[in-house]
């Protein structure tokens, strides 16, 4: 079981929606040439509110995809995306099906 996730919330800059949007879609072929990412999601939350989940079987996977390419070209493109600094949380899954 995945026992460990991230879960990242990303505000985008007024205007920068659909760009935020592309560039997360853009992450998924990096998200899956992670071979210990089991699942990983982006998701919008709202309008100008986006997210990260993404699971891992360990803790040495969630560091590796925390020091990896996706955040990597995440925190490149922050100044122009992001009207905030992400809020990247560590946390443990309970239950899941």
């Amino acid at each position: 079981m995945d026992n460990y996730a991230l879960l990242a919330r990303l505000k985008a800059k007024d205007g920068k929606e659909a760009d935020l949007e592309e560039f997360l879609k853009s992450a998924l072929p990096l998200a899956q040439a992670e071979e210990d990412t089991n699942k990983w999601f982006a998701l919008k939350l709202d309008e100008s509110t986006y997210g990260i989940f993404d699971t891992f079987t360990t803790e040495e996977g969630r560091q590796k995809h925390l020091d990896g390419e996706i955040a990597k070209a995440l925190m490149e493109k922050a100044d122009e995306l992001l009207s905030e600094e992400p809020q990247i949380e560590k946390v443990e899954i309970l239950a899941s099906k």
